[in-house]
């Protein structure tokens, strides 16, 4: 399945308070999922599998990386938890990283928020607006309105993937950045 996406990603400090006026909005809590992303190392793109208890999938995007809200081209195949998959990806395209989280997730009609604790980086909040291409104007905008409704300030924005923070922060440790 091919979808269009337009999202935004920030450090969040107070999730409770997240959670609290998502919640007001009639958001619908979905769960809380242990999830582990496998980043495989492919030439354009980003190519991961999600392993969690409430989503499990291959996911392939490109993106480009800016702080405010960005479209995103994404195409998603749902796996099942004994799937080969992992093993025949690792052995042909080798891995570049591994996310570990810990997700709450919300949905408000067609957009998905989430929360998450990310092991060695630390809090943030995803908001993902999905729809046709056709509709891309309108899920910028309404992404930017979900940015407003939730006190997401500009210089709490980040830019890249958590799969790319974790890559520049083993850099650092190595010296190698």
């Amino acid at each position: 399945m091919s979808f269009l996406s337009f999202e935004i990603k920030a450090r969040c400090s107070d999730p409770a308070r997240i959670r609290k006026i998502l919640l007001v909005r009639g958001a619908r809590f979905k769960g809380l999922d242990h999830q582990i992303d496998t980043y495989f190392r492919v030439p354009d793109g980003r190519l991961k599998l999600r392993e969690g208890n409430i989503e499990k999938a291959l996911i392939y995007y490109k993106r480009i990386d800016r702080k405010n809200s960005k479209r995103c081209d994404s195409t998603l195949f749902h796996c099942s938890e004994k799937t080969p998959l992992k093993k025949i990806l690792t052995r042909t395209l080798g891995v570049l990283t591994v996310v570990d989280k810990k997700r709450e997730i919300y949905f408000i009609r067609n957009a998905k928020f989430h929360m998450d604790r990310v092991k060695r980086l630390g809090n943030f909040m995803e908001i993902e607006v999905f729809g046709p291409v056709r509709a891309a104007t309108k899920l910028k905008k309404q992404c930017e309105f979900y940015q407003k409704l939730l006190g997401i300030r500009t210089k709490d924005l980040v830019a890249d993937s958590y799969s790319d923070q974790l890559l520049k922060a083993r850099k650092r440790a190595t010296g190698n950045g």
